[in-house]
């Protein structure tokens, strides 16, 4: 079977996160985190995303915090595609 690379366009929404699990082949689970302000308290509550991305060499590992970009659909879960890894996690060190 012939694999497919995924076409990314420069003008796709791009974030980044970091990878919370890496079991799955050509598969990662990129968590995003961050602050939103309640509507009426006015404080600031922790929030997540958490986005099943597509890695075709399978180049992330557990903690490493990855740049993804917004791609075709993958599968039913996977329209994300990583680009690049920003910054590699520590050895011995999960992310938690």
């Amino acid at each position: 079977m012939k694999a497919k690379t995924v076409e990314i366009s420069d003008k796709a929404l791009r974030k980044t996160g970091v990878v919370e699990s890496d079991k799955r082949e050509k598969t990662r689970t990129v968590v995003i985190n961050y602050l939103s302000k309640h509507p009426k308290y006015g404080k600031y509550i922790r929030r997540r995303t958490v986005l099943h991305v597509h890695d075709e060499e399978n180049v992330s590992r557990v903690g490493d915090r990855v740049e993804i970009a917004e791609c075709r659909p993958i599968s039913k879960t996977k329209s994300w595609a990583i680009t690049k890894v920003v910054e590699r996690a520590q050895a011995g060190i999960e992310a938690g």
